[in-house]
């Protein structure tokens, strides 16, 4: 089993930048890649972005690029999200996800089987 623990969520201005980290645990697990989603009120979740963990292959969403940089540290199995020029669209629950499997589609939510929690941003306009 692994457990996705996710911080660094918050209230932000728009314009305003936010840092959210996510750390993965468990035993006897390996990540091929983790990536970050996000679900506003009455919507459905939406793909953000998303990185290989042995070649750092970075994905993003058209709603995000040049805006937000996701990273990852291999030796503390963690992955980063730096969000800048914050909008209120930006609002939402984001969620960390990984998968140990290779996948030819990062961009969908079922490539996923393991999820954090979920830590809230929020931009003010």
């Amino acid at each position: 089993q692994v457990q996705l623990v996710e911080s660094g969520g918050g209230l932000v201005q728009a314009g305003g930048s936010l840092r959210l980290s996510c750390a993965a645990s468990g035993r006897s697990f390996s990540i091929a890649a983790m990536g970050w989603f996000r679900q506003a009120p009455g919507k459905e979740r939406e793909f953000v972005a998303a990185i290989t963990f042995s070649g750092g292959r970075t994905y993003y969403a058209d709603s995000v690029k040049g805006r937000f940089t996701i990273s990852r540290d291999n030796a503390k199995n963690t992955v980063y999200l730096q969000m800048n020029s914050l909008k209120p669209e930006d609002t939402a629950v984001y969620y960390c996800a990984l998968t140990s499997y290779y996948s030819s589609n990062y961009y969908s939510p079922s490539s996923y089987p393991y999820w954090g929690q979920g830590t809230q941003v929020t931009v003010s306009s």
